[in-house]
């Protein structure tokens, strides 16, 4: 595959965010390359849900259907490669990528959502995005009415409590230690009926990723087929930071209402961004990065 640089734009992450704003920018017949390693955070997940006119479809049927139609702009194209390095240089950021490959562009968008940080709870991750979820809006219908555990602590407990009561009165939160919840926290639990219980979680059985118990570290065992849990998480890709993006207090990419980062001519969208991780919020950011992009290119040689 021959590039010729530099080009007007690069989109670092092919998933929701990076092609929708490649869509975008196709449709403003720009010269667009998006680059995408095929790991996505999301690989795990079996549906996707609230996303109007692709509910219940799997990540990759959304993805495979958004790359066809991207890919039908001929000005836009694809590389299945890592960006392994980056640098500003002039008015163009150079990068080095896993294959060898050197491209330069005018625009960088970084798509590249996030890592998540599996807790040492054996089975955890087998079960992350199955029956471990983040989210009811992309996944509490499905488990709805059912005996549901929330693994969590301190200010995320009580939200995610207040929030879930609305899909299941059967609730349980498991801190994992020693509540940090303040009293009147606690007694805002007592009043809706749900307990929680301070004994470590020590492991998840399952099969294939669906809950059977879980097993506490004093061997006592819980039935539930559904949990939530707010875990910690690193940005996919240092690259935006050492380009010297500004990160939020809670670790996402600081961006403007058109996804501008802190650094002139670099831009963000999709998880590594927003605390909203639902598919349909990473489209419509990639459409507002686009856009904009486009329009700043207008700008710069108006």
């Amino acid at each position: 595959m021959e590039i010729k640089n530099p080009l007007e734009v690069i989109i670092i992450g092919g998933s929701y965010a990076g092609l929708s704003a490649a869509m975008t920018l196709g449709r403003a017949m720009r010269k667009v390359l998006v680059i995408d390693s095929g790991k996505p955070c999301n690989a795990q997940t079996p549906h996707s849900h609230n996303f109007i006119t692709h509910d219940g479809e799997t990540p990759a049927e959304i993805t495979g259907k958004a790359k066809a139609e991207v890919l039908k702009y001929p000005t836009v194209e694809f590389l299945n490669d890592r960006v392994i390095s980056a640098q500003k240089s002039g008015l163009c950021f150079e990068l080095k990528t896993e294959s060898g490959k050197k491209l330069s562009a005018k625009k960088l968008v970084f798509a590249t959502g996030l890592k998540d940080r599996m807790p040492e709870i054996a089975g955890f991750a087998a079960c992350w995005g199955i029956s471990v979820i983040h989210c009811p809006y992309c996944h509490g219908y499905e488990v709805r009415h059912q005996k549901t555990a929330i693994l969590a602590n301190g200010n995320d407990a009580l939200h995610f409590a207040q929030v879930l009561s609305n899909w299941t009165k059967e609730l349980v939160l498991f801190t994992n230690g020693l509540i940090s919840l303040d009293p009147d926290q606690q007694a805002q639990l007592t009043k809706h009926g749900i307990s929680w219980i301070e004994t470590p979680v020590s492991q998840l059985i399952h099969s294939d990723g669906q809950i059977k118990h879980l097993v506490l570290s004093d061997g006592q065992e819980h039935a539930f087929n559904v949990m939530y849990a707010r875990i910690p998480f690193d940005q996919h890709s240092s690259l935006p930071q050492e380009l010297g993006c500004t990160l939020t207090e809670h670790g996402f990419l600081q961006v403007d209402e058109l996804q501008h980062t802190s650094i002139s001519g670099i831009y963000a969208a999709g998880d590594n961004a927003t605390m909203l991780r639902a598919v349909s919020q990473a489209v419509a950011a990639g459409m507002r990065a686009g856009a904009a992009i486009n329009y700043d290119l207008i700008m710069e040689s108006w």
